[in-house]
């Protein structure tokens, strides 16, 4: 079992330890645990869930495109979605790249986020709303790109879940820490049943979440 970070990335804070050459914010400024590494990116204009771990084979695990472990975003759009656009982000949209693999759309509330910092700027003429999508795929800046495409710019983009792991009650900057086990692919979370005595052992996880031997700890991640 190893240890994995939950560390709730701010706004314009590079997901590294260094910045050599422009002296922005980096992980540094946040989390003090030595000899761990991001499991995967999150761009300097987003915000929300990032994991960290020492373990390469779960870094792995949780990183990998062919893993296919499921990202949750909450993505605030300019504009007013409607069903033919949110229809078109289920289905896949054709970028640049290619076409993305099917995602779960829904409309949602505002969630309950701290302000960003610096706040986002808005058009007084111009409504926004919320969105959640689910990918399973990593392309550069792709959530981003998939809102455009249907004419739904995004103004701020939260990651909410990595897999089983979730940004609940961190605030920006903030981290803590769990033990973690290797997540399996949504697919494969339940084998069929072979056999009359099939499916009782005792080492299965329930509701697809990683088992803690301890409470998890909180830190602040801001220096004083």
């Amino acid at each position: 079992m190893s240890l994995i970070y939950l560390l709730h990335k701010p706004y314009r804070v590079l997901t590294q330890f260094t910045d050599r050459d422009q002296g922005r914010q980096t992980l540094a400024d946040f989390i003090d645990v030595p000899d761990v590494y991001a499991a995967g990116r999150l761009d300097y204009d987003s915000e929300g869930l990032l994991l960290l771990t020492s373990d390469g084979a779960l870094s792995h695990q949780i990183a990998h495109p062919k893993k296919k472990q499921p990202k949750t975003y909450w993505v605030q759009v300019e504009g007013a979605p409607d069903e033919q656009a949110i229809a078109a982000l289920r289905a896949g949209v054709e970028l640049k790249d290619g076409m993305t693999r099917p995602a779960q759309v829904r409309l949602i509330d505002p969630p309950a986020l701290p302000e960003r910092q610096p706040p986002v700027r808005f058009r007084a003429s111009i409504p926004t709303h919320w969105l959640e999508i689910i990918i399973s795929e990593g392309r550069n800046r792709q959530v981003r790109r998939m809102t455009a495409h249907v004419g739904l710019p995004t103004l701020r983009l939260v990651r909410a879940a990595i897999g089983p792991w979730k940004l609940d009650g961190l605030a920006p900057g903030e981290w803590r820490s769990e033990e973690g086990e290797m997540p399996v692919p949504p697919r494969q979370a339940r084998p069929p049943a072979r056999g009359r005595n099939a499916g009782g052992g005792s080492g299965e996880r329930k509701n697809g979440r990683p088992s803690s031997s301890r409470p998890p700890s909180h830190k602040k991640g801001r220096k004083s």
